[in-house]
């Protein structure tokens, strides 16, 4: 994006960091800070990928400016999601009647840090890599249904019950 962070016009969706933003220098929640090596702080504290789908000091500069109205739209729809309950990115996509699930990844990718971002997944229920532990820390507080990990899942990392944690949208109860 060629556009240039407005503070007058405020961050809808500013958040605590976390993947897909941190509280930097284009507002909170927004995008990394980019420190003296020119590389992002992904807002996990380390320097690297910005969050889902991984962003690195390359695509900093595309994530500076206020989100499209697309953007925007997608950043609506996954605060709508509840608690404990879950949306793919092909969900939240269908569920907007746009775009597609790699456009949504994107969107999660650069501004997903202000919004409930482990609630937008894979649709195999796999934990985003690389951000296993916080989104599982989320899952557990919120009661999202989980699944054991196999003895072949590294770690045995377990995998989110999408039968049972998979929201149509419909309703703030969600009955998947």
């Amino acid at each position: 994006m060629s556009e240039e962070y407005d503070p007058s016009g405020g961050a809808a969706h500013a958040g605590a960091g976390g993947p897909g933003g941190a509280d930097g220098p284009d507002g909170p929640g927004r995008t990394g800070e980019t420190g003296e090596t020119g590389e992002t702080d992904g807002g996990d504290g380390t320097d690297g990928p910005g969050g889902p789908g991984g962003m690195d000091a390359g695509d900093a500069e595309d994530a500076v400016g206020v989100p499209d109205p697309y953007a925007e739209r997608v950043l609506d729809a996954v605060e709508l999601i509840p608690p404990g309950r879950v949306m793919t990115y092909g969900d939240v996509a269908e569920w907007l009647g746009e775009g597609g699930p790699r456009q949504v990844g994107r969107v999660m990718a650069l501004y997903g840090g202000g919004v409930p971002w482990w609630r937008v997944v894979r649709a195999d229920g796999r934990l985003l890599p690389g951000h296993e532990p916080s989104a599982l820390a989320e899952y557990r507080a919120e009661g999202t249904p989980l699944r054991p990990g196999g003895p072949a899942a590294e770690g045995h990392v377990p995998r989110l019950d999408m039968r049972r944690a998979r929201w149509d949208g419909r309703d703030g109860a969600g009955e998947g």
